[in-house]
């Protein structure tokens, strides 16, 4: 068995920001030389997640309105303030940034198959950072044979 890791590095502009990262991680994938086994993709950070699902605008509006309603944080552009979280009084401002990340998960698992992602007709991996506008990263790690 074989193992192949590469980081990628994200700078958000918005505080809350969907990124699509499948051509990224389809890229390493081949690069990995990997032909049967698994791809991890994880987010380094407490505050953003990873998850596959459709890119579709509709649907992305729609996991932005749900995930806001569950855990209510500041406006995308960090402008409208959310609730005050128990997590801000030790300093910092991203308490609902912390539920979103239990929300959606920090990580995902994709088969490799004939050396490449084997993912269904409409599935996309995303990125969504939670607590943007610095710099944060992803781990990508293929192990197979």
């Amino acid at each position: 068995m074989k193992s192949h890791t590469q980081y990628l590095t994200f700078e958000t502009r918005l505080r809350r920001e969907l990124v699509r990262i499948t051509d990224e991680v389809a890229r390493f994938c081949a690069e990995s030389g990997i032909e049967e086994g698994l791809l991890l993709v994880s987010a380094m950070h407490i505050t953003a997640a990873v998850f596959v699902n459709d890119d579709e605008p509709g649907l992305h509006a729609d996991i932005e309105e749900w995930i806001q309603g569950l855990a209510p944080g500041p406006s995308p552009d960090g402008r409208q303030a959310g609730p005050d979280y128990r997590h801000h009084h030790s300093g910092e401002d991203n308490g609902d940034a912390h539920l979103k990340n239990l929300l959606l998960g920090h990580q995902v698992i994709i088969p490799i198959t004939a050396g490449k992602l084997d993912l269904g007709p409409w599935q996309q991996i995303f990125y969504f950072e939670f607590d943007g506008r610095r710099r944060k990263r992803v781990v990508l790690k293929a192990i197979g044979g």
